[in-house]
């Protein structure tokens, strides 16, 4: 019997991309929230979701340095379970409900890129690096204090996709003022027989949900963001028409289960 919760399926089920749930989720995030221009916003959104009448054109540019398990101390096996991640959000509307809407996301890791397809990111591989927090005080060590600036990056085929700069002014202790929506995504598998190319074999919408959901230690401040044009990609039409907070906070969930819209 073959068995795996991912391809590859195999006689043990080793060889399997990631495991089954649940999950664990550690991380420490960098990022700033923005306002982008909102026919580019708009124009990404998925049929089911609508612009936020409130807020619309509002995005934010995340990077997150990730550490993962499931239910065999795979935090044990970093090589595998440790991963970088950025990513942009954009607000946007499911029937009365505010949400976020993940149009792209870029990881380092195929374990976390196999369960974010499960779960609807639309991700792809690239590099991402970000400024790292450590206990131990010194010039390189990025503590969070006033004045301290953390930055960012990504890139993908070589090519800088988007970075920010944060400089910290003060703990914030209302985390909903950065996070306080649910994120949406379209979980999306196209057919490849021929005569059903526009007929995808999944094609739904999708709520994550989060289970004992930790923010922590967050600060905020000043943020910048550089977002170029690149050949074969279409982030830039995400470029801030004006930016917002920076901020940097630690966060951690489990996942469980994914609502099905």
């Amino acid at each position: 019997m073959l068995k795996g919760y991912f391809t590859p399926r195999t006689p043990l089920g080793l060889a399997s991309a990631a495991p089954p749930p649940p999950w664990h989720y550690s991380s420490d995030i960098i990022g700033v929230e923005y306002q982008a221009d909102p026919k580019a916003t708009e124009a990404l959104l998925p049929p089911g979701l609508s612009p936020d009448p409130k807020t619309n054109g509002h995005a934010a540019l995340l990077f997150l340095d990730w550490q993962f398990t499931a239910q065999n101390d795979e935090l044990l096996d970093p090589a595998r379970y440790q991963y970088r991640e950025a990513f942009v959000l954009i607000d946007a509307v499911w029937k009365d409900t505010p949400v976020m809407f993940c149009p792209f996301i870029y990881v380092d890791n195929d374990a976390a890129f196999a369960r974010g397809w499960a779960q609807g990111f639309p991700k792809r591989i690239g590099s991402v690096f970000q400024t790292r927090t450590f206990a131990a005080a010194s010039a390189a060590g990025g503590p969070l204090a006033r004045g301290r600036r953390l930055a960012g990056s990504v890139s993908a085929h070589g090519a800088r996709l988007a970075e920010a700069r944060i400089e910290l002014e003060a703990p914030e202790p209302d985390v909903t003022k950065i996070f306080n929506r649910p994120t949406v995504n379209v979980r999306w598998f196209p057919r490849l027989a021929a005569g059903q190319h526009d007929k995808p074999a999944v094609n739904e919408l999708a709520m994550s949900i989060t289970d004992n959901l930790r923010i922590v230690e967050m600060w905020t401040g000043k943020g910048e963001i550089s977002m170029p044009e690149v050949a074969g990609e279409e982030m830039h039409m995400l470029a801030p028409v004006r930016t917002g907070l920076g901020f940097r906070c630690s966060m951690s969930y489990s996942v469980t289960d994914l609502r099905i819209l």
